[in-house]
């Protein structure tokens, strides 16, 4: 019953579909919407609220791992066609962790957009907000949304504008400018092949701790937890709007 998705893996399609439908090869298909009209991370029943399998782990070595499978069936939330999905997490040295993920469509043609839902405070989890960490997004456009956070399907420069973290920014100096904060996608510089891109980097000063973001992905979310409002969470600590990033 976790509506705010902390560490979920969420899909099949993250974010949100406008009026919970599309047209995919001239089939309109319906979906379960979960957010008034619109479809949120996947549905009522997405990715997040069901029992994953563990496929393989190794928990010593230089890169213990672990990593879960899931089999979703043609018409899940409305959605076409059976799909195998794992999700794999590595741990490298003592610095860095990977994600990997994958989604094979198995006899129809469908929409995947996996994402990872993961909650970042830099300062640790009982610090409180993160509108002073420094933040820097290497993505020069963005997609903008209307009033129910729905891609309007522009892509627009971020120059000018309160989500230009082309070059290092406090986050919280210039989200007075949004209606509740940052929940946007930025979208990146195609790559070459499934070659890896760093994409952003976040400082929180008084910790010293520095988190940089890679991935082979064309765009990146900046989500600031606006609508994290009295949650519990770790040692009972409760989380407010702005806990993490």
């Amino acid at each position: 019953n976790d509506s705010s998705y902390i560490g979920a893996t969420v899909g099949r399609v993250a974010n949100r579909i406008g009026g919970a439908q599309f047209t995919l090869d001239g089939i309109h298909y319906k979906l379960v919407a979960n957010e008034g009209k619109n479809m949120l991370h996947g549905g009522k029943i997405g990715f997040s609220d069901v029992v994953w399998k563990v496929e393989k782990y190794q928990n010593e070595g230089h890169a213990p791992h672990i990593i879960f499978a899931y089999r979703s069936y043609d018409g899940e939330q409305g959605f076409p066609g059976d799909l195998s999905v794992t999700v794999g997490y590595t741990l490298v040295g003592d610095k860095q962790l990977r994600v990997t993920m994958k989604a094979k469509a198995l006899n129809k043609a469908t929409p995947v957009n996996l994402a990872q839902h993961t909650y970042w405070n830099l300062g640790g989890h009982n610090s409180g907000d993160i509108l002073s960490e420094e933040i820097q997004i290497f993505a020069s456009y963005f997609t903008p949304v209307d009033s129910q956070l729905i891609p309007t399907g522009h892509i627009v420069s971020v120059k000018g504008t309160p989500y230009d973290f082309l070059k290092p920014h406090i986050v919280g100096s210039r989200i007075d400018k949004l209606p509740h904060g940052y929940d946007i996608n930025y979208v990146l510089e195609a790559g070459s092949g499934n070659k890896m891109k760093k994409v952003a980097v976040v400082h929180d000063k008084k910790s010293g701790i520095v988190m940089k973001l890679t991935t082979n992905q064309p765009g990146v979310q900046f989500y600031t937890a606006n609508s994290l409002k009295n949650v519990k969470g770790k040692g009972g600590f409760v989380y407010q709007p702005h806990a993490a990033v």
